[in-house]
Parts: C-alpha cells; structure tokens; sequence
C-alpha cells in the first residue's frame, strides 16, 4: 500500500513540473560526437544570451506549456533512444532538472546543450553535457561561467564556435588555462556563412590543437534556415 502510495504521489508531483517547449522533433544529431545518429530534440523556450550569430532566436519567447509527462509521451513516440535537451538555454527553467532525471531513469541517453552562463552542477550526472563556451565574436563571452570546468565529466564535451582568429585564439588560451584536454573532448565549429571551413582547419592543423572539428550537418542537409531538423 505504501508503495502504491508513494507511486501516486511521485505521479501527481511529476504533473505539477511545467515547462515552455519551443518544439520537439525528431531528426539526425548535427553536431558533437553524436553527429549522425538519430535524435529526439526538446527545445526549452528562453534564453539569457543574445549572440551575435545565434540562430534560433524563434525560441526566444514563443512555446507552449507541457508537463514532463507529456513531454516523454512526445518523446517516448519516435522510438528513438537519443535525446537531447537544447534552447534557448534549457537550464533557465529549473523544472529541467526533474525532466533530465526521468529521462534517464527511463533509459535514455540525455544530452543537454547548454551555453556555459549557467552552472551545470546540478545536472543528473548520468547526462552528458555539450557546454558551448561563448567566443568573443559572440560578443556573450563575458557571461562564461568557468566554474562549470570543475563540474565536468569525462564523457562531456566543450564547444567553441569560431568566427574569427581572434576567437580561435581565444578558445586556444582556454583550452590551455582550464587543462581542457586532460578533462573533456573539445569540439570546435565555424560561424555558418562567417568563417572559411578550410581556413579553421588550416589554424588547427598549423597548431597540432587536439581538438575535434565539426559541421553543423543539418545545415548542409536542410536549408540553414529551416527549424525543426
């Protein structure tokens, strides 16, 4: 009876949890060391930051209000194991913590992707976290919270997306004052439409940088354009 009980109450708790979804779909991952397989994305609504090349400013304000219940329907219906948690800057709403958990406790492989402005400490350890520290092209790298480096897992992953030399420089000297290396896989990736491909790589080959370069390979599938892929 107990039991039952504690069921019941864990089932009403988990109603009460609300948070602002932008969109959930269902695609290919693009990027990190996932890059090619399939992926359920939740899309939280919200974000802290204003980057000069972001480019899903539509999740700024607009979504709609889902419980974690719901959520995992909408999820648990692409039978697909992979999900990661995005935004906007998903951690902004503190009822992702609870959804994150769930999702795991339910087997999933949960990814979040997250800007670095906000500590990550709380996160369910079995979540896998992509911190996308802000370059200075960004003009948003004043808000990098560094003490996230001390928070990281070795199965995490650090993003660094470079507009400029004066970026890559940047995330070199980062990637050197945080021992990044001897932590985490280290991802770097071009501002779509910004930087040369080749010249990024260029830099990283010229410096031996043991850092992963990326594409973000939905834009090369789809119209860079287009959401919900």
């Amino acid at each position: 009876m107990r039991l039952k009980f504690c069921l019941f109450l864990q089932s009403k708790l988990e109603r009460l949890y609300m948070l602002k979804i932008n969109e959930i779909f269902y695609s290919i991952q693009g990027e990190s060391t996932f890059a090619g397989e399939r992926c359920v994305f939740v899309r939280l609504t919200g974000c802290n930051l204003r980057c000069t090349y972001c480019d899903t400013e539509y999740a700024f304000y607009d979504g709609k209000e889902m419980s974690i219940e719901e959520i995992i329907e909408v999820v648990a219906s692409y039978n697909c194991n992979l999900i990661e948690i995005t935004g906007g800057e998903p951690l902004l709403q503190s009822d992702v913590y609870p959804l994150m958990t769930k999702l795991c406790d339910k087997g999933f492989v949960v990814l979040l992707e997250t800007s670095g402005s906000l500590l990550i400490e709380n996160v369910d350890k079995r979540v896998t976290n992509i911190l996308d520290f802000k370059t200075p092209s960004s003009k948003m790298d004043k808000k990098n919270d560094f003490r996230n480096v001390e928070c990281l897992k070795p199965k995490d992953e650090v993003k660094f997306v470079i507009g400029s030399q004066e970026d890559y420089n940047w995330a070199k000297d980062i990637i050197v004052k945080y021992k990044l290396n001897e932590k985490v896989t280290i991802l770097f990736s071009s501002v779509f439409g910004k930087i040369e491909h080749e010249e990024l790589v260029n830099w990283i080959l010229e410096d031996n940088l043991n850092v992963r370069y990326q594409l973000q390979m939905h834009k090369y599938i789809w119209d860079p354009a287009k959401t919900g892929v």
